[in-house]
Order: structure tokens, then C-alpha cells, then sequence
């Protein structure tokens, strides 16, 4: 997590809402770290997860990423759970929840619905002190 927190910094450089994600390969080697990049690319699918993902199909050259383990600084959304669904996970760890839009316990639980042909084992609150305050000080520096 705690290079997901590294990651997660780096987007407040460029405006974006400070969110980082690693992925881990089964043997637990780093294959992809990327923050979110909205607000840098204009691009609505550019968060953090998303990007990490890409970038880690492409190390392994597969799409599926049987055995490969996500950490996030904050609980994915609709778009980035279903992308860790589809990208066939093993686990998804995250520290901060997300009462609004999170889609793994929060908001929805599609990561663990029987009726989806994949489920993913979830592991939440890792550092999530850490990871809601890095998120709150980006509000509150936007409120001003």
C-alpha cells in the first residue's frame, strides 16, 4: 500500500484527485503503479486502477491476470471493479472506502456477486487512515 500511496501523491500535481494503484503479479513483483490522470488527460477512464491495469496486461502480454493482486488507495468504482473483474483478479486491497461511488462493499458488492462469473476476494481499510486523509487535504486545499 504503500506504494500506492507514493502513486496516489504524484496526481495532486497535476489536479487530479490524489488515488494511486499498484498491481502485483502472482509471485508478488511489482507489474504496474499509476495514479489517477482525469484532470492530465481528459480522459474520463483514466483512474488510477484502470491505468494500472493496462499497463499490467501489458508486462504479462495477456489480458487475464489470473493470480494478480490489486492495492488502491481508495475502494474502486463500478468502472474499476468491473475492470479487475473482466482482468479475472485474485484480490483487490484497499485502504480508504468510498461511500459515494465505492463499488466493492460500499456503494455495490459486484466483486463478490455469485451471479458474475468471477469473484474477487476483497481486503479493505489497509492504511485507510493514511488514505482518507491524503484525499481529505486535497478537499480541503480545493474548498480553499
Amino acid at each position: 500500500m504503500e506504494a500506492a500511496l507514493v502513486e496516489a501523491a504524484k496526481a495532486v500535481d497535476h489536479g487530479d484527485v490524489p488515488v494511486g494503484a499498484v498491481v502485483l503479479g502472482p509471485d508478488g513483483t511489482v507489474l504496474a503503479q499509476r495514479h489517477n490522470e482525469r484532470e492530465l488527460t481528459g480522459d474520463p477512464s483514466a483512474h488510477a486502477e484502470v491505468l494500472a491495469l493496462r499497463d499490467a496486461a501489458a508486462a504479462v502480454g495477456d489480458w487475464r491476470l489470473d493470480g494478480c493482486e490489486l492495492y488502491v488507495t481508495l475502494e474502486p468504482c463500478l468502472m474499476c471493479a468491473g475492470t479487475a473483474l473482466n482482468a479475472r483478479l485474485a484480490r483487490i486491497v484497499y485502504g480508504a472506502a468510498d461511500p459515494a461511488a465505492g463499488a466493492c462493499y460500499s456503494l455495490y458488492n459486484v466483486c463478490d456477486d455469485p451471479r458474475i462469473n468471477h469473484q474477487i476476494e476483497l481486503l479493505s481499510g489497509v492504511e485507510g487512515d493514511r488514505c482518507s486523509h491524503l484525499l481529505t487535504d486535497f478537499f480541503a486545499g480545493l474548498r480553499g
